[in-house]
């Protein structure tokens, strides 16, 4: 359940969070910085919060910790106008708030490995409460003042901070703090690495998409029900194949390259002036520009990573994809500024290049890594 309400919380915030500051009056180039926030803390402090869970065996506590702090610093967000104050209060936010994915599906990982668990099943009612959150944002869009829209995405953080009371203790891990101490290693090895690169590339590449899709397409007549109907087709795509994932036979490897492979066409098509049936059509594509490559990473992961350093492996990723989402985030304000959509081919030359870092190290990442047992 919390899963759902990460995620729909997610839902509310991805689609409309821009349309919000956009009402407020920050202009694009802001709005690129702004949002690049949260990608910046993934990278800078996520690893440490998610080391510190992991090394305490702390990961509940420390979900429900950041799941309060980040309603509250969501609240005291949406009563700034000024840009770089709203920047500053953002960024304290995003220390607490971007962890939480990244320390739920560590939870969720080590679930699958002491339960025997499916991650896709699991991970699709995430996805599942991301389309309620951004339809009923969508339907509230339509009567609700653009200025309002930042209180229903407190709303749905609210809601998640009452629903991590109920996590349950996973247990201690196996393996002690002199093992864990070496978890170190995972960013010596080749193979990690090369995980940890193609995941971020082809994720990165999502940065001009999360920022700027939905003030596109507000500039092109549609309303808020219309661009959260959007959203939520890319996101029923990826519910469809996480419930289908028991039977994918692909290796993990493959999944991600297909993912890379995926952005290189959908970011190149999204770049042209689509009538809104093709770009319903483009937006299906999401099921493999994030469906195939989360599938294909937290297969790699589970396969050439200890169990026992699970999360903070899931914590580095997390950090490397927010390196590169950040810094696309800051470029494609710039470039969205001044050549509108032509920023997603930026976007598609990422993606391919995320399928050709796991092409080459594809041999490496289907060992089992044992310099930290």
């Amino acid at each position: 359940m919390f899963y759902g309400t990460v995620f729909g919380s997610s839902g509310f915030y991805l689609p409309f969070f821009p349309v919000w500051l956009k009402a407020i009056g920050i202009d694009p180039a802001w709005i690129g910085i702004i949002l690049a926030v949260p990608s910046t803390t993934r990278f800078t402090t996520l690893p440490f919060i998610t080391a510190f869970a992991e090394r305490h065996h702390a990961l509940r506590q420390t979900m429900i910790v950041c799941a309060f702090l980040t309603m509250i610093g969501f609240a005291v967000v949406g009563m700034l106008r000024e840009p770089l104050a709203i920047l500053l209060m953002f960024a304290l936010t995003a220390v607490v708030w971007t962890p939480l994915t990244a320390l739920t599906d560590g939870y969720a990982l080590k679930g699958v490995v002491r339960f025997g668990f499916n991650y896709g099943p699991l991970r699709l009612w995430g996805s599942a409460a991301f389309v309620v959150g951004a339809l009923a944002c969508g339907l509230v869009v339509n009567w609700l003042d653009g200025t309002q829209l930042i209180w229903v995405i407190v709303g749905a953080m609210v809601l998640s901070a009452i629903v991590s009371l109920g996590l349950q203790p996973l247990g201690a891990p196996i393996g002690d703090g002199k093992v864990l101490s070496k978890a170190s290693a995972l960013l010596r090895d080749p193979g990690f690495l090369a995980i940890a690169a193609s995941t971020a590339l082809i994720q990165g590449s999502h940065a001009g998409y999360y920022t700027f899709a939905s003030i596109t397409w507000q500039a092109a007549g549609y309303d808020g029900l219309t661009i959260a109907g959007l959203w939520t087709i890319g996101v029923l795509a990826e519910i469809v194949l996480f419930a289908l994932s028991p039977r994918i036979t692909f290796a993990p490897a493959t999944l991600v390259i297909l993912g890379g492979l995926g952005a290189l066409l959908r970011w190149t098509l999204t770049a042209q002036t689509l009538p809104l049936p093709v770009l319903v059509v483009v937006q299906v594509l999401h099921g493999a520009t994030y469906g195939l490559t989360q599938l294909g990473t937290m297969g790699l992961l589970l396969q050439h990573v200890p169990p026992h350093v699970m999360a903070r492996a899931q914590g580095y990723v997390t950090a490397c994809t927010g390196l590169v989402m950040s810094s696309m985030a800051v470029l494609s304000g710039a470039i969205y500024a001044r050549y509108g959509e032509g920023v997603y081919y930026v976007m598609a030359v990422l993606g391919a290049a995320g399928a050709c870092v796991i092409w080459f190290g594809r041999k490496r990442v289907s060992e089992k890594l044992h310099d930290v047992v």
